[in-house]
């Protein structure tokens, strides 16, 4: 669809989605680095009151615009995230980056889009939206109930293609880097190199268990950790969790998926079966970050299942 079609379609749909919302989730921006700040989204599940908000949200301010890392999981709380920035900076919203396909990080380009915003992403991040968009809706349905009104799964209107490129947005250099996603195809950091602060999306998980999911890809995903150790951060927006250091990092992320595929790898090649791998591997270390209990059996069975196709 044409983008000026699509802008007069997602408009038409979201007319009613405007109306003010009780209970709304509180989205408030804090400052990182100069310029630089972040919505830390709850570490729990989503819920109608968070709106699906519970991942991080960043946001920079260029000399000639803002930046968003990340749109949110609907057209209202993309909004919401809008009126949020409009407390920090008078500048307007010029460009949004998706970090990764999960839905937090773009069905809220919707409503960016009705605003003239260029949506950004990286090209492997295309099939994974088109794939999973409509399932996206229908799983935030039961949650988000009348606040999903006016989403539909809108496409980034900018698709990046090189592991690294740096972009030229309101005279700042953003480095965008992307080693082939991990959690998902698509997941890219957003580095700024002047205040050495990254936006790793999905990349980093603290104070929760990351997840394993189908489409996603441990050795990759360690690949692009990788990456990030390089830059040397001194403050890492994660996905999921506070603003932290790179050896939380490390250990919270790194350290889990390093351990898991050391471990299955070696059942793997000893022919142990998957239920005996899975109950032999000592998970006590990361068993105090939260949901922990609930996704780690599915993480390892899956960790295990992509190094039996290896």
């Amino acid at each position: 669809m044409p983008l000026r079609l699509l802008r007069r379609h997602l408009l038409g749909l979201s007319l009613c989605a405007l109306v003010p919302l009780a209970h709304a989730v509180d989205i408030k921006f804090e400052p990182v680095a100069p310029g630089v700040y972040a919505f830390v989204g709850e570490k729990g599940g989503r819920t109608h009151q968070n709106e699906g908000l519970n991942a991080n949200i960043g946001l920079v301010v260029t000399p000639a615009g803002a930046l968003l890392v990340d749109s949110g999981a609907s057209f209202q709380g993309a909004k919401q995230i809008h009126d949020a920035v409009k407390k920090v900076t008078t500048q307007q919203v010029k460009w949004v980056i998706n970090t990764g396909g999960q839905d937090h990080r773009w069905l809220g380009n919707g409503y960016f889009i009705t605003q003239g915003v260029e949506v950004i992403a990286h090209a492997d991040a295309k099939a994974d939206m088109l794939a999973r968009g409509g399932d996206h809706i229908a799983s935030l349905k039961n949650e988000l109930k009348e606040k999903l009104d006016g989403t539909v799964p809108a496409l980034p209107t900018r698709w990046l293609s090189s592991q690294d490129e740096t972009l030229n947005l309101g005279g700042m250099a953003i480095e965008v880097k992307h080693r082939k996603g991990g959690h998902t195809p698509g997941d890219l950091m957003v580095w700024l190199p002047q205040q050495r602060v990254v936006f790793s999306g999905d990349i980093v998980y603290v104070d929760r268990l990351l997840g394993v999911l189908p489409f996603s890809h441990t050795g990759r995903w360690l690949d692009s950790f990788t990456v990030l150790e390089a830059l040397q951060p001194a403050r890492i927006v994660p996905g999921h969790g506070d603003v932290c250091d790179l050896p939380k990092a490390q250990a919270q992320t790194r350290d889990y998926l390093r351990a898991l595929r050391t471990h299955m790898k070696k059942a793997v090649d000893d022919g142990t079966e998957i239920s005996t791998a899975i109950k032999a591997f000592d998970a006590q270390p990361w068993m105090g970050l939260l949901n922990a209990a609930e996704l780690h059996p599915g993480n390892a069975s899956r960790t295990y299942l992509e190094l039996e196709r290896e």
